[in-house]
């Protein structure tokens, strides 16, 4: 992974929270591309996860930037839109559906306030249809997307003068624990009926316990 002050052509993030259904879409998008295409040296991709102003020092590096989230633009449940430069900030805040769109807002800020605003910005969203199961995985709606976004973000890549690759060998790196890879999670996840589908469970039986 790149820091201090070395800089790199494109930034690919992946925004959001594996745990809340639709909310893992952007880092699911990272997952499928870095299973499937080598990117050139020149393009870092990570798991952005929920981590707000912690990324301000890679979107400050980048020449480029290249977001995939799950946003609420009022579209039908997993419709696919594309932003571009001040549309980006726009969307994010036009209906926050979490914490970390705000975190993100204020990166691009940030970023803008420092002169260190990438020069090219793209967000590919996807509009969510659960954001509420805990535990669960991405909606059949939603999941049938990732590859036609990670379509659209190469095509932006490309477009960039950046040229992944396919990956011919069978073992990518993941930017995250293996055991939260889509298949794997999706395969450990208990039955609806089983599973506390609104909060850790762990920390509801400890607060309720005080209370």
């Amino acid at each position: 992974m790149m820091g201090g002050d070395e800089r790199y052509g494109a930034l690919v993030l992946g925004i959001g929270n594996v745990l809340w259904a639709d909310e893992g879409f952007g880092v699911r998008c990272i997952e499928h591309l870095l299973a499937h295409w080598q990117l050139p040296d020149a393009v870092l991709a990570m798991d952005g996860g929920t981590q707000g102003l912690y990324l301000l020092p890679y979107v400050q590096q980048a020449d480029r930037l290249l977001v995939f989230d799950a946003v609420d633009f009022g579209d039908r449940p997993g419709t696919l839109r594309v932003a571009v430069g001040d549309e980006v900030p726009r969307f994010l805040g036009a209906h926050k559906m979490s914490l970390h769109q705000a975190g993100f807002q204020e990166v691009l800020f940030a970023a803008e306030m420092t002169n260190a605003f990438p020069r090219a910005v793209v967000l590919v969203g996807v509009q969510p249809a659960e954001l509420e199961d805990y535990g669960g995985s991405l909606t059949p709606a939603v999941k049938a997307q990732v590859p036609v976004a990670v379509e659209s973000g190469l095509a932006w890549l490309r477009r960039w003068g950046f040229h992944p690759t396919p990956r011919t060998l069978p073992d990518a790196p993941l930017p995250f624990d293996p055991a939260l890879a889509l298949v794997p999670y999706e395969a450990g996840r208990p039955s609806p009926d089983a599973a506390c589908r609104f909060g850790d469970e762990r920390f509801l039986g400890f607060a309720m316990r005080r209370g």
